[in-house]
This record gives structure tokens, sequence and C-alpha cells, in this order.
């Protein structure tokens, strides 16, 4: 589960929920979704940013330990955002690489078993560049052997964006060419594969696109490109990509069809946590409810994943 929000972006959503955004605000949203009664039985990591690990519980746990003590393991967001790449206007390139391997042992220290850094693709009529498309990927792979030498399970996401208009063709014609370059910046970079989780968007059209396709249609289009992955990937946890959290488990179920050396799963934010936020909004007598709705949507991405060990059993 992704609970790594930004301040800046996290301060927004809270808001936009009626809640006045403060350290502490955004400590007790967290905390409610980390103490979801069962949730480590669907759910095995959560991501957090800087400010979550470095706060502790209101029963004074820290953090880390607190998940931990839960049953689930706690990862740390490393990037530092994606800013305007020189020489290439209009396109971004992800930064975080300064002092990383120092920040990573500070966060193996206070207790994170993994960490995530995220490069995000835009689609436009000239777009992504390849100079972006590689500019981003060798980012990926310098952070992925950073985490390793530094002990940390490095999770890799390459986010091709659903911002535009294009069809689901031209989703999966950059999200080859993105996946090509990060395999292609990780052999360079002697990464384990075998060590790492790949966290990539779902292939579909784009959020301005007059045609939804099928969960069918997402599900064939994404595992063709996944199948370029050698065996010894250690597994692919989809990001939900904005999409609404019906639709992410309707496509994550429909994923499971598809036999592939590697388990497929679900590594979500805003299609998980979205609707704990709306039905707590900030209101402590809420609590049970913004659990409540984290609670179902948890469940039914864990029925669709488990739904591969039910049909490869049959």
């Amino acid at each position: 589960m992704a609970a790594d929000e930004s301040i800046a972006t996290m301060s927004s959503r809270l808001k936009n929920a009626g809640v006045n955004s403060t350290a502490q605000s955004r400590r007790d949203y967290r905390e409610l979704l980390v103490t979801t009664p069962g949730l480590a039985d669907c759910v095995s990591g959560i991501i957090f940013c800087d400010e979550t690990l470095n706060q502790v519980f209101s029963d004074g746990r820290p953090f880390a330990q607190g998940v931990r003590e839960l049953g689930m393991l706690p990862g740390i967001k490393v990037d530092t955002g994606a800013k305007p790449c020189p020489g290439l206007p209009g396109e971004t390139i992800t930064e975080g690489l300064d002092d990383l391997a120092a920040r990573l042992a500070r966060y193996a220290e206070i207790g994170a078993a993994f960490a995530k850094w995220r490069a995000v693709y835009t689609i436009t009529d000239a777009g992504p560049t390849w100079g972006a498309i590689t500019s981003n990927a060798n980012a990926l792979a310098r952070y992925a052997a950073a985490c390793q030498e530094a002990g940390l399970v490095p999770i890799v996401e390459p986010e091709v964006l659903t911002e535009g208009t294009h069809s689901i063709g031209r989703c999966a014609e950059v999200t080859a060419s993105v996946h090509a370059a990060v395999r292609q910046q990780l052999s360079l970079l002697n990464v384990d594969l075998s060590g790492i989780v790949l966290k990539p968007n779902m292939v579909t059209e784009g959020a301005g696109h007059p045609e939804q396709a099928t969960p069918h249609q997402v599900a064939e289009a994404t595992v063709a490109i996944l199948r370029s992955w050698p065996n010894e990937l250690a597994g692919v946890a989809f990001l939900s990509g904005g999409q609404s959290p019906e639709r992410a488990t309707a496509n994550l179920e429909a994923l499971q069809q598809h036999p592939t050396p590697w388990p497929l799963t679900f590594s979500f934010g805003r299609a998980l946590v979205s609707p704990a936020l709306a039905a707590w909004h900030g209101d402590e007598s809420l609590v049970r409810d913004g659990q409540s709705a984290l609670a179902t949507h948890v469940a039914a991405n864990a029925a669709a994943v488990r739904l591969r060990g039910e049909l490869q059993s049959a």
C-alpha cells in the first residue's frame, strides 16, 4: 500500500476532505490506515514519506516499529520529485540521487525494509523523447543499485501517466520503450533483478480518450509488455495510476488470468486510501468508518490476487 504522498500533496488532499493539514493530522491519517484491523492479512508492506517514517504512533512507538509489530514491512519513498529536465523542454527528470547513500543508510537504521523511486513519463504527440526515457531509466537504476548496496529492497516505479487523449496502443508503445530502457540500465549497473519489485503502470488509454478499454484488453496489453522481463524478476506490483478503485480492481483481477513466472500484485495508493480519507474526513468519531472503507477495498484487491492461486491449482 502506498501512503507516501509528499507533504504538499497530502495537505491538498486533506484540505479537499475538509481537514486542516498539520504534521499531527497527517500522522493521524496515516496511523488510521496502518492500524486498520486485519490489514496485515492483505497488505505486506506500506510505503511512507520521510515525515511519516520519522513520526511516532499516538502511543509513542516509532512508525517503523509499530508497522512491523502489526505484521507488515515499512518502506520509504526516497526520490524528491520530478523536475524540469535540462535540455528537454516540457519533460521531467526525477531527482533525489544527491546524498542518497547516506539517506538510505539512515532509513535502514530506523527500520525501513524497502524503498521506492518513481519516474514519470507523459505521452504527447512528440514525447516522451528517448532522452527523457533513458535519463529517467538511468536514475532508476542508480537508485536501485544504491538500495541493494544499503540492504534495502528497491521498488522500481516507471510510470507512464494517463494524462492525455492517447489510445491504449500508444500507451503500450511508450510503456514498452520505457521498460526496455529500464532493463538496459539496471543491467548496466549490475542490479539483481531477483531483489527488486517492479511497480509499473497498467497499459490503458489516456484519461481523455473517448473509449475505455475493457479489463481483458488492459490485461492483454500489459502482460504482452511484461513478458520481456526475465524470469528472475522478483515480482510485479502495479500502481493504480489514478484509476477508480473499482476499475483498478477489475483490471488487477483480469491480469491474474495470465500465467507469468512472477507474481502480479498491487501497490495502490489513491485506489485504496482515498475512500478511507473520504469516510474519515478528520472526524475522530469516524476513524472506524475510514478503516472500514480501506479494509473493503484492500480485501477486494487481495481477493483478485488470490484468484491467481486458485486458477493455477485448478
